[in-house]
């Protein structure tokens, strides 16, 4: 028995695909996780802090050297003012923080405008708000932002949604669409919700956050997560920063979901950020390989590849292999080449739109890559 409002969103196809490829011990390209540890010194100074005495609830807010390691975080890399007390939340996951903020912000019947394709806790957290998403479709090869569409779909609307790095293409904004989204923003009078889980991972291009642009600081919460920047995935740290009165939307919902937890994990993200760079730049520079290996592969196996400008994923269309259902045709990969991949489709409401796309993840070991691409090509 399940309510209505989930009933039309069913598995994710992240669980779905996951599964197969454990059934069938494929190569899993399809869920972006890494398939090696984070730095070690972080990873012991989890250990350092439940040896300290931290194992109980941390507070609501967050721990109070995180939140205060986030707010210099945002000062030191993009100038933002943030009060680390009534200024940051921190979360469980970056997906944790998306619902706080549809529920703690949004009234039934409100509008988000979202661009598709979107991970697909976007869709989810909305309708369990009671809210309407409004999409503005990026589609491919470039996957720009039509901006004619957004200010359409920003009329009435009381809240953007925006990925950038953006999950599953791999775009980085560039500085003109970003200042663009802000002015319809300022226009509309939208809260915006920017998920950038990604900033760390950039490797062409900028990261330029939307609350440093004229007129969006008070108007803007920023989500990031400690799993995308430092490989530690299972942890679940996230978090959201911006003006008190919007996290104090976030905070009251977040405390009905979860309270707080994950304590020695904080402490250790709290060390990690205070030198995010030193930790970042190695993950940085072998994820870029790792693209690279992939993408010639790809290349090499018949697929029309987008090099992202950033994150962990690759899209390849498949159309030229005549691939009409790529979500048809991932199902049966597993089966024939022994690797697992996500169809794009997954993450659009208007699936034609990535009908024959195909997402890969390189956020794994070269091997890996370099046998999942041997695989493919041979089939």
């Amino acid at each position: 028995m399940i309510a209505g409002r989930l009933r039309p969103f069913g598995t994710t196809i992240f669980t779905e695909m996951s599964a197969l490829a454990a059934r069938t011990g494929a190569l899993n390209l399809g869920q972006g996780f890494p398939d090696t540890d984070g730095p070690a010194e972080i990873i012991d100074a989890v250990t350092s802090a439940m040896l300290a005495g931290a194992n109980q609830y941390a507070p609501l807010a967050g721990v109070p050297a995180l939140r205060m390691a986030i707010a210099e975080h945002q000062r030191r890399r993009y100038g933002l003012e943030i009060d680390p007390d009534d200024g940051v939340q921190v979360t469980f996951g970056a997906t944790e923080a998306i619902a706080a903020t549809m529920l703690g912000l949004l009234e039934p019947g409100d509008e988000v405008v979202v661009l598709e394709p979107f991970y697909d806790s976007y869709a989810a957290t909305i309708a369990i708000a009671g809210a309407e998403r409004r999409l503005v479709t990026l589609r491919p090869p470039d996957f720009a932002v039509d901006l004619d569409a957004l200010a359409g779909a920003a009329r009435g609307a009381r809240m953007l949604l925006l990925n950038s790095p953006h999950n599953p293409t791999g775009r980085v904004l560039t500085r003109a669409e970003l200042e663009a989204i802000a002015r319809v923003c300022v226009e509309h009078d939208l809260i915006a919700v920017t998920d950038e889980v990604y900033e760390h991972l950039v490797f062409d291009g900028e990261h330029i956050p939307l609350a440093t642009l004229p007129g969006m600081a008070q108007r803007t919460l920023t989500i990031s997560s400690a799993g995308k920047s430092f490989s530690f995935t299972g942890w679940k740290v996230g978090w959201c920063s911006g003006p008190p009165q919007l996290i104090a939307g976030v905070r009251s919902a977040k405390q009905f979901l979860s309270f707080a937890g994950g304590t020695p994990f904080q402490h250790a993200i709290a060390a990690a950020l205070t030198d995010a760079e030193r930790h970042v730049e190695p993950l940085r520079a072998s994820l870029r390989a790792g693209r690279d290996l992939l993408c010639e592969g790809l290349s090499g196996a018949g697929f029309a590849v987008t090099v992202p400008q950033g994150g962990y994923f690759v899209q390849a269309d498949a159309v030229a292999l005549g691939v009409g259902d790529a979500a048809a045709w991932c199902r049966e990969l597993p089966a024939r080449a022994g690797v697992v991949a996500i169809a794009t489709s997954a993450f659009y409401d208007d699936a034609h739109a990535g009908r024959t796309l195909v997402r890969f993840a390189f956020c794994k070991r070269a091997a890996v890559i370099e046998e999942a691409v041997a695989r493919l090509a041979a089939v």
